[in-house]
């Protein structure tokens, strides 16, 4: 029987929290009546997370786990145990217990309520500022590109119809930006829940600020993806006609110096310049057209399309009563 909730926990070097963040998924799922599984996806840990994993395992066998040779990062494991989960809904914690499993009863109500993906928000968030002030800055930034008005996009506390995480692609950094992927694909009811973050208890946070690059490099990725993806001349079609009309106002204007007032063009930096600029809008032409001749197939191909559900007109209806006939 397919549970109501289930759980994915990515796990590096947790290994004293993990006990203690079991009895909190089971007290807190129990408490609320709901059928439950957990997947604790081990990411390479070197420590004993596995065996501890494996032990709760023993104990209770709706705690289940997946073992990674190596690191590959927390987007991976995601993925694992989205690939694996078959409740009703999905949802997201983090292992080192910052993250109150008391939440998910509420968020499970939410997505019953109507909404397709509810986000965690730390409007109190216990880290140091080193970690809060660079979050704050890049939440503002992914709003403004996005245009997903949730304040906390690196929350990890998260609760997803089935059918979202079904639908998204992870890899890199972009577990973060599962509301921007999930809404590229029509998933747009879209809440945001006040949840309580705690102090971490064990163990040092495994992310530092080089996340935060990569995670802006991955932004720029998904942005582009989901806007331009199968319309890629929009995007190179329009920084080309930019590039090139710039250029070309430029030797127009040095043309009429040269022709008007006989000056000399031909060490002046604006000629290079001008000559770039059309080089660089010519190229960025031939790039729209590449990418358009990549995506044509795909963009052609109507199954790739998500049909929710369809209706038939009264002539094919007809016509296929009297074929059965």
């Amino acid at each position: 029987m397919r549970p109501d909730l289930s759980v994915v926990v990515p796990v590096y070097n947790e290994a004293e929290s993990l006990p203690a963040l079991a009895d909190e998924i089971r007290s807190a799922l129990e408490g609320a009546g709901l059928t439950f599984e957990v997947w604790f996806v081990d990411d390479g840990s070197s420590d004993t997370s596995w065996d501890v994993a494996t032990g709760i395992h023993r104990q209770d066998e709706r705690f289940a786990g997946v073992r990674f040779r190596r690191n590959y990062g927390k987007s991976a494991a995601l993925a694992a145990g989205f690939k694996r989960s078959t409740g009703r809904y999905v949802a997201t914690l983090d292992a080192d217990l910052q993250d109150d499993p008391a939440e998910l009863p509420q968020m499970v109500a939410t997505l019953e309520g109507g909404a397709d993906l509810v986000s965690g928000w730390k409007r109190k968030r216990n880290d140091p500022w080193e970690k809060r002030l660079p979050s704050k800055f890049f939440n503002r930034v992914t709003r403004w590109m996005s245009g997903i008005k949730l304040n906390d996009f690196n929350s990890g506390i998260k609760c997803y119809r089935r059918e979202v995480v079904e639908s998204v692609r992870i890899y890199g950094e972009m577990h973060r930006y599962i509301p921007l992927l999930a809404k590229w694909e029509g998933y747009d009811r879209i809440e945001e829940q006040v949840v309580n973050h705690r102090e971490r208890v064990h163990g040092v946070t495994k992310f530092g600020l080089e996340r935060y690059l990569r995670g802006f490099l991955d932004l720029i990725t998904v942005t582009f993806l989901t806007r331009f993806a199968r319309r890629p001349m929009t995007f190179f079609g329009g920084l080309g006609t930019v590039s090139f009309l710039s250029g070309l106002a430029i030797l127009v204007y040095l043309t009429v110096v040269k022709l008007a007032y006989g000056q000399g063009i031909g060490d002046r930096p604006l000629l290079i310049f001008g000559v770039m600029l059309i080089l660089l809008g010519a190229q960025s032409f031939l790039a729209g057209l590449l990418g358009e001749m990549i995506v044509r197939p795909e963009v052609e191909d109507a199954a790739r399309y998500d049909v929710v559900e369809e209706s038939e007109p009264s002539s094919r209806t007809e016509t296929r009563q009297r074929v059965e006939a």
